[in-house]
């Protein structure tokens, strides 16, 4: 039974999801593949994604971070997005590479959308969790958000943690903390498996789709040259002071609300799969 003042919280936190600071998408992304598909507009406060028959689109970030408190709303493609996928991710390059991802997989008008999150360390992923959001993320812009430090990645809806992947080296599994990583986002087709696992096809009357994206914000230790811009002032008063979110973890109601969400909204968790793993659920799956 989730109390009054905690579904009110939620409730309040995904009303008050559209009024964080406006940035400069420009300054901030590049578009990387579309032909055109892909626009930052209104001197760069948003920024669309758009399918079509011919092709998909996608950006990434001009920098590149090795951890941080990051943040961007979306607002996900409307009405009939089945066979579509929205994917918001941070990446490394090569076959060893760390990755942590939202995936939005579009479904039939009416259907809830499956959020898809996922973890990567050192090439290794399959630490899937699925969730059905608790609004319709196609109406209007919501929060997506992750944190990343050393010893936790925190993916939060809204201000809303739905998921903490926390560091579990002691048990020899490698967690994503020396490989910095860009931002990426794409829309593209995934018909063959997105939707009801590939039942579902795109309609293609209802192309062009388009995801939008604004208010993104990093507060985030940049990478350059070979080095961390805040490892390299770590001794300066005011980076220990303004960079809380190294330390982070989530408090006692943080984690209510987490217990709330995985209750109620999840709909997949590799770590509860058996059958997946019948010699014994993956290591990480223990951490307290």
């Amino acid at each position: 039974m989730v109390s009054p003042v905690l579904l009110l919280s939620i409730l309040l936190a995904s009303s008050l999801s559209g009024f964080a600071l406006a940035s400069n998408l420009n300054q901030d992304f590049d578009i990387t593949w579309g032909d055109g598909r892909a626009n930052i507009l209104n001197n760069g406060q948003l920024l669309t994604l758009s399918l079509d028959k011919t092709s998909g689109s996608g950006f990434q970030s001009k920098n590149q971070y090795l951890f941080g408190k990051i943040d961007m709303q979306i607002k996900l493609v409307p009405g009939n997005s089945a066979g579509t996928v929205t994917a918001y991710y941070l990446s490394s390059q090569g076959p060893t590479h760390d990755e942590t991802d939202f995936e939005f997989l579009g479904n039939l008008s009416g259907d809830p959308y499956t959020l898809h999150t996922n973890v990567f360390s050192q090439g290794k992923g399959n630490r899937e969790q699925q969730f059905h959001l608790w609004f319709d993320p196609t109406k209007d812009f919501h929060t997506y958000s992750i944190l990343w430090n050393p010893k936790h990645i925190i993916f939060s809806v809204d201000g809303i943690p739905i998921r903490d992947f926390k560091n579990a080296e002691s048990k020899g599994v490698a967690f994503p903390k020396n490989q910095p990583m860009r931002i990426y986002s794409s829309l593209w087709n995934a018909d063959d498996w997105a939707t009801r696992g590939g039942l579902i096809k795109i309609d293609w009357t209802r192309a062009p789709f388009t995801a939008s994206y604004r208010n993104f914000n990093a507060d985030a230790c940049l990478w350059s040259s070979g080095t961390s811009h805040c490892a390299s002032k770590a001794k300066a008063p005011a980076v220990s002071s303004t960079k809380n979110w190294l330390n982070q973890e989530l408090d006692l109601t943080s984690q209510e609300k987490l217990k709330w969400v995985q209750k109620n909204h999840m709909i997949y968790d590799y770590c509860a799969d058996v059958k997946r793993f019948p010699q014994g659920l993956p290591p990480e799956c223990s951490v307290v």
